[in-house]
């Protein structure tokens, strides 16, 4: 049996030599004076042998600790030399098991059971505010204070909300990996309970008639381009979500120059519209008013010419940044005051107000319908969508003459500066469309990418 006491007593020699301790464990004492832990065994009638390490970095207990799990391993009918090396493949696969690896695989599975709008600020947020932090980081190493660091990046800019939101993303992506085997525990999972408290409430929105139109005024009337501005006004007449009208496309736009113009929003792009795909006609569908077709012909010279009503500056085939029109309420001096979404707040309260005045009081239905809020049954709704468009018609008609008295044309929109200062701070206004102008008989042929003829 080796001790302490041999194995530093054992000198080299001219050739390696073996020390020998209990079940087949040796030191291997090499002519360099190298001490070397070694284990011989048999395994399916093969003479095999397994290293430990060296000694005095790997101590006499030990090694033995190694040579007894190794054993445990025969009486299982296992090659201790196999165990070992699927060991260390597992570690390696595990290093590249990466946070971004991981995410986009969560990301894939989940994808399509969401929106694709919903899908986009996902992936998008993530390779925003979390890869470039902690994506080439195992995530079996991920520690609830390195998570922690990430969102408060996020809280330090003042996005409380996308904090909280995204530190759900990155818990549903650590549950994706418990459910792989990849990880054991969740560290963002109880980290909502040290992120900045959300001020509760619904998102600021001025919700007076009144000062609504004053504030859309002053906001029109601040630098812009005019696409931003035109953007603004439909947004207030049809009180859809930003998002829904960013990618709004001129293909989803029917009768245009008829008596019932409409515009039909894919379900594909509405929020929540996982039941909606299930339905033959799940599309939702928003009458529009006169003044809203005149904010159409307004941005048509800009714009026709593409698929998107509302492109980015930079790139034709991109929507218009998200932060565009919130950007405009700030500079005009709204901040905190009203948002983008805050428009389907103001529309919610005057209109239930005003239906409330005229003893109207079922119109809130077809209002909640107007905003495409969910029902609760699919059937349901699927037929009030149907029932009450007449009436939705209607409303659309009353709300864009209520908002719009007072305002400018839409056309004055597209002739105003773009930037505030310099020589290039106004730009030569498109060519108004004549007072005869007639849209497109068949803007469906901007979606299959044929040229328009008829315009």
């Amino acid at each position: 049996m080796l001790t302490d006491v041999k194995i530093r007593a054992a000198k080299p020699r001219s050739k390696s030599y073996k020390v020998t301790d209990a079940n087949r464990l040796y030191l291997l004492v090499t002519p360099a004076g190298g001490k070397l832990w070694r284990w011989s065994y048999s395994f399916d009638g093969k003479q095999k042998g397994m290293a430990f390490g060296a000694w005095p970095k790997v101590s006499l207990a030990e090694a033995r600790l190694k040579r007894d799990e190794a054993v445990a391993m025969l009486e299982d009918m296992r090659d201790p030399a196999i165990a070992k090396k699927l060991k260390k493949e597992v570690a390696l696969e595990a290093s590249r098991q990466t946070f971004e690896r991981v995410a986009r695989e969560w990301f894939d599975n989940a994808r399509p059971q969401w929106a694709s709008v919903h899908a986009a600020d996902v992936i998008r947020s993530l390779e925003r505010d979390v890869f470039p932090t902690i994506g080439n980081f195992p995530i079996k190493e991920l520690t609830p204070p390195l998570v922690l660091s990430v969102l408060r990046e996020i809280e330090a800019r003042g996005s409380i909300e996308t904090a909280k939101r995204i530190r759900q993303r990155i818990s549903a992506v650590f549950t994706f990996g418990i459910a792989q085997g990849i990880v054991k525990d969740d560290p963002a999972e109880k980290l909502g309970a040290v992120l900045k408290p959300l001020r509760k409430g619904r998102q600021p929105a001025i919700t007076d008639l009144i000062p609504l139109r004053k504030m859309i005024v002053q906001a029109e009337e601040d630098y812009a381009r005019p696409v931003t501005r035109l953007a603004l006004r439909l947004l207030a007449l049809t009180a859809v979500r930003p998002s829904e009208l960013r990618g709004a496309q001129w293909a989803e736009f029917d009768d245009l120059n008829g008596p019932e113009p409409l515009w039909r929003i894919p379900s594909a792009r509405m929020k929540g519209d996982l039941d909606r795909k299930e339905e033959v006609n799940g599309d939702h569908i928003v009458p529009l008013a006169p003044q809203a077709i005149a904010v159409l012909r307004a941005l048509w010279p800009l714009t026709g010419a593409g698929s998107l009503l509302f492109p980015s500056n930079r790139h034709a085939h991109k929507p218009m940044s998200e932060n565009a029109i919130g950007y405009l309420l700030n500079r005009a001096g709204y901040h905190g005051h009203h948002v983008p979404h805050g428009f389907r707040a103001a529309f919610s309260t005057i209109m239930n107000e005003w239906a409330e005045r005229e003893g109207k009081e079922h119109d809130r239905r077809v209002i909640d319908l107007m905003l495409a809020h969910v029902p609760t049954g699919k059937v349901e709704g699927a037929y009030n969508r149907a029932a009450y468009l007449p009436r939705r018609r209607e409303l659309a008609l009353i709300w864009g003459a209520m908002l719009s008295d007072g305002l400018p044309d839409p056309v004055v929109l597209t002739e105003r500066p773009s930037k505030k200062s310099g020589p290039y701070s106004r730009r030569r206004p498109p060519t108004p469309v004549d007072a005869d102008f007639r849209f497109p008989t068949r803007l469906s042929q901007l979606r299959q990418g044929q040229p328009v003829q008829d315009r």
